[in-house]
């Protein structure tokens, strides 16, 4: 049975202090009011992994993941941070190909498969990211273009690799731009990748593999999109930043 998973990605926000402030709420939200099989992935800058890790402790069904990771291991590269390294501190997931990743930081499809299979290695969750724009959107070969992403990134993984991996589709018109692709058109994209996955790995990974939404996700739409049968939770942007609106979302299940 596939995961329900809602990861924040907190991108290039919060304090060291508010971070611990946005954690501790979530973290007594969660103990308060979440009965539910869903878990919370928090995704911050690298700088809070550590602290954020240890207020976490052993509370259910929280984890902590990171919004990046380098394809080298280790060596002379200033400013990057190993998959190794992550682990090292607590990191348990990780985002790879955020489309923000993808377009401002021009990181290809060969770059992203280097670091799934990095980030694999040392025992860290990926959540692979894959959308399309508004001009593939309009254009109509969103589908096979987003298809294109999970083949190059993914699929030199043996099936048992395949199977730790998380999707997370992004319509990247729909991020940060207040509009939202329908509970439909989110239902046929996920649907979409779920048989491309069982045409390389078979039906059972498949269907065991969690395909989260990533598009302007938040707690007035979360329950539409998360009763769709191939929609399994959230990569959340700026509703993750707002303790109240991420553990409502969380509860959407």
């Amino acid at each position: 049975m596939r995961k329900k998973i809602v990861a924040g990605n907190w991108k290039m926000n919060m304090t060291f202090e508010e971070g611990q402030t946005l954690t501790s709420e979530i973290l007594n939200m969660m103990k308060d009011e979440h009965s539910g099989e869903a878990i919370a992935v928090l995704n911050p800058p690298f700088p809070h992994i550590f602290p954020v890790k240890k207020l976490i402790g052993q509370a259910k069904g929280v984890f902590i993941g990171a919004q990046n990771c380098s394809d080298k291991e280790a060596g002379a590269f200033t400013g990057e941070v190993s998959a190794k390294i992550l682990a090292s501190f607590g990191a348990q997931y990780v985002i790879i190909g955020h489309s923000e990743r993808r377009e401002y930081f021009k990181e290809s499809n060969e770059m992203l498969a280097a670091k799934v299979k990095l980030a694999l290695a040392n025992g860290l969750t990926p959540i692979f990211c894959c959308g399309e724009s508004l001009e593939i959107r309009t254009a109509g070969t969103h589908e096979p273009n987003v298809k294109f992403q999970l083949t190059e990134g993914l699929f030199d993984l043996s099936p048992e690799d395949f199977s730790k991996i998380v999707i997370a589709y992004e319509p990247i018109w729909a991020i940060g731009t207040g509009k939202t692709a329908s509970s439909e058109e989110a239902q046929d994209m996920h649907a979409a990748l779920r048989r491309h996955i069982a045409s390389k790995y078979g039906k059972d990974i498949a269907e065991n593999t969690s395909i989260l939404y990533g598009g302007s996700c938040n707690p007035k739409n979360a329950q539409e999109l998360f009763a769709k049968p191939d929609v399994d939770g959230g990569l959340i942007g700026g509703a993750s930043l707002k303790s109240r609106d991420f553990v409502d979302i969380i509860k959407s299940f």
